[in-house]
């Protein structure tokens, strides 16, 4: 079955959110976020990916990208698998990890569900790629990808939020990736 949200055109800007299964709030711990950053980082400097805004809530994370030179979806695609056995890893390791048995045991039981993993999963299978045909609708995009913390009652203005690319955008602070900036 074809689905109608892909990546459709490598030059283009997409609006994605990547889900943990189950909506697990894992990025509650620093360590599990330092594990994205550290793969956003590597596929920005070898794959050629491309952020202009983000934002890390505590079971998913929202993304605009793009890339010059590379296939958008093989990036998603490593990027997604990469951090999911990372993060894994650091779950299983993780002896101060009060969660840690539950947490795997949600995974496991999501991915023996889903056919195409078999024995775990972490992320959502889909990240619902939105192409961003202009500046506005990525401005609209970006606009609510720093304001999901406020809505969700987090915190009251959304530069205030650590993880999210708002306070370098507002200049009140610096970005834990690096960013291209919406003109």
């Amino acid at each position: 079955m074809a689905r109608k949200y892909k990546f459709h055109d490598n030059r283009a800007l997409y609006f994605v959110t990547f889900t943990v299964v189950y909506w697990l709030f894992v990025f509650i711990r620093d360590q599990y976020k330092e594990v994205f950053y550290e793969s956003v980082r590597y596929c920005q400097k070898e794959k050629g990916l491309e952020v202009y805004g983000f934002c890390i809530m505590t079971s998913h994370i929202h993304l605009i990208i793009g890339t010059e030179n590379g296939i958008l979806s093989d990036i998603v695609r490593d990027l997604k698998s990469y951090t999911s056995r990372a993060i894994r890893k650091a779950i299983e390791e993780d002896e101060r990890e009060s969660r840690r048995e539950w947490l795997l045991w949600m995974m496991q039981r999501a991915g023996k569900k889903n056919s195409r993993n078999g024995e775990f999963q972490f992320w959502q299978q889909h990240n619902h790629p939105i192409q961003l045909d202009t500046i506005e609708m990525a401005r609209q995009r970006l606009d609510y990808i720093h304001q999901n913390p406020v809505e969700q009652g987090f915190i009251q203005k959304a530069e205030e939020w650590s993880d999210s690319s708002c306070a370098a955008y507002y200049g009140a602070g610096e970005s834990k990736i690096e960013l291209i900036y919406l003109e």
